[in-house]
């Protein structure tokens, strides 16, 4: 088969050269030729150095079909290390195309390249990639819509428009030094000075007036939002003033719809909303603010805005009219992020797992390291550096090697496959912790899974340092969602209300603040798939885990080799 290729200029403050495929029709693969390297950006009255990708910010959308392949080549022309994550895509039997540094490939080095070659495998609705080294996903990211197979649609009424609408965050300085500055201090960095909305604050910032974002609607139609937080530290509140949305997506999987007024979407989540412009004609302001469940933890308490436009909706003067602005939330009313949540309704896609063969509980810990003495390098709370844990392991990043390269060259010292099934000590994980539990071990400790096994996990919040949502991706797995509850799950009481008829799909979960969430799923892909917050600050932190999901029987249950020229640390 004769390849299609088509070669466009990009650039990702690195150089990358992306060569991805957007196929359009059934099973292609079309490679698209991208330059990537840092591009001078402007907000808030400040220009500075970012990575980009293809001098646009956000990233180029990707469009591809079920069933197509992708790609991807990049050259890093930059001054740090990177990889790149697609973002819920299943990646079976192929861990080496995942990206998360030092977890399936070491990272790829200033001047050097990578090809991430993969397919799309039973998979359609938003997602999107990101860098997965540190923290270049605050500029580093973009779309990932996956269509239908050619002769499918969607299973509601097709939209007259589609708009990726991607939340992030942005700081008037390299994100890379605010992490900097907070990884030598132990103390919590810097929150961001603004929210954006395709990578623009919006007018209710300083010298922002000029570059809001605007999407146009015609009277009467229905649009397609796919709306992505791709913002590095906050869950966000989003509305659309006078309009109401019909959810019908998430995390590319249909859900059952339903109306509602605000979505609450945490990073890493994507939610696919139809809009209907049944509103008199007029400019109405798309808005979002902090969801901060954290009680005492520092936030951007800021608002990013674009605008819904309608056609012909000038002033008699000409001038534009004043958009309307919509009522949002509070920042910690977590009542409206739990009831928003609490109606998703999935579409089965598979059969929800009903006889479990590893049950699994598992503690979400933030924590403190206590310092023999006071220090520039201990300035959290209380001559502290912070920490967080799982199970109280604080994840290590491995720099040596990357451990799926490890396990296939059978190299020791890397890591270690006894990650604890239970929290080591039992304790009022919601209740007052003794400080006695605050501080973690740290390894590089994965989890073994058998192929096919059934799996469960109890997702605990607890009350070391401070209670909060933590939105939690597994790599290389879709998972059910079949329950969720306040305070400390109960063994004997809670299943007796898991959903195991319509649970919701997810691939990034927000875990309960003060409370549980319970997932399932089948181990089917064999790999090394890393399991954290997606809080970038607190996967530094050590928020994080692995599984190690063994080979099934034959080839097609197998881990593929790797590819050629495979990142070396």
């Amino acid at each position: 088969m004769k390849l299609q290729s088509t070669k466009c200029r990009l650039f990702l403050g690195l150089s990358f050269l992306l060569a991805f495929a957007t196929g359009f029709t059934n099973g292609k693969t079309h490679y698209h030729e991208f330059d990537i390297q840092p591009t001078a950006v402007n907000r808030l009255c400040k220009t500075q150095q970012i990575m980009t990708v293809n001098g646009q910010f956000p990233g180029p959308t990707l469009r591809v079909h079920n069933g197509d392949t992708l790609v991807i080549k990049v050259k890093n022309a930059g001054k740090y290390d990177i990889s790149l994550h697609w973002h819920g895509v299943r990646q079976m039997r192929n861990p080496w195309a995942d990206g998360p540094e030092y977890v399936t490939q070491c990272p790829i080095k200033p001047g050097g390249t990578y090809t991430y070659r993969f397919t799309i495998e039973n998979q359609e609705g938003t997602l999107w990639w990101h860098a997965h080294s540190k923290w270049l996903r605050a500029t580093v990211y973009g779309a990932l819509i996956i269509y239908p197979k050619p002769g499918s649609s969607y299973p509601f009424p097709k939209p007259a428009r589609e708009f990726p609408l991607i939340l992030g965050e942005w700081w008037n300085r390299d994100p890379m030094q605010v992490l900097r500055q907070a990884t030598i201090t132990g103390a919590a960095p810097n929150v961001s000075d603004a929210y954006t909305i395709n990578s623009q604050p919006g007018d209710l910032y300083g010298c922002s007036n000029k570059d809001t974002t605007i999407f146009p609607v015609a009277a009467g139609e229905t649009i397609l939002l796919r709306i992505i937080n791709a913002a590095l530290n906050q869950q966000l509140f989003f509305a659309i003033a006078n309009h109401q949305m019909t959810v019908v997506e998430a995390d590319a999987a249909y859900n059952k719809p339903f109306t509602t007024n605000v979505i609450m979407i945490a990073p890493g989540q994507t939610t696919n909303v139809l809009v209907t412009a049944n509103q008199p004609q007029g400019r109405y302001y798309m808005a979002a603010t902090a969801y901060a469940s954290a009680p005492g933890v520092a936030f951007d308490n800021t608002t990013t805005t674009a605008i819904l436009e309608y056609n012909s909706c000038k002033s008699k003067k000409g001038s534009p009219m004043k958009p309307i602005l919509p009522q949002l939330p509070a920042w910690n009313d977590t009542n409206t992020a739990n009831s928003f949540t609490a109606q998703f309704r999935g579409i089965s896609t598979g059969k929800v797992p009903l006889e479990i063969d590893e049950n699994l509980f598992f503690t979400i810990n933030l924590g403190v390291i206590n310092c023999a003495r006071p220090s520039f390098r201990c300035q959290g709370p209380n001559n502290t550096r912070f920490t967080a844990s799982m199970n109280n392991v604080s994840f290590v990043f491995p720099k040596k090697n990357s451990i799926l390269q490890a396990l296939y060259q059978n190299t020791p010292g890397v890591f270690t496959t006894d990650f604890p099934p239970v929290p080591p000590v039992q304790f009022d994980y919601t209740g007052n912790v003794s400080q006695q539990l605050w501080t973690p071990v740290r390894g590089t400790k994965l989890y073994k899974l058998k192929f096919g096994s059934h799996v469960q996990i109890i997702l605990q919040n607890t009350n070391i340092s401070a209670i909060e949502d933590h939105p939690m991706h597994l790599h290389g797995y879709h998972f059910f969602v079949v329950g969720s509850g306040k305070g400390n799950f109960d063994p004997k009481r809670d299943p007796a209300n898991f959903n195991l008829v319509d649970p919701p799909v997810r691939n990034t979960v927000g875990t309960t603040p003060g409370g549980w969430v319970a997932i399932r799923f089948v181990a089917d892909n064999p790999g090394v798939w890393l399991m954290h917050c997606h809080l970038d600050v607190h996967i530094g932190w050590g928020l994080a885990m692995a599984f190690l999901v063994e080979n099934g029987v034959g080839k097609l249950n197998s881990i593929e080799a790797p590819p050629p020229m495979l990142p070396q640390c």
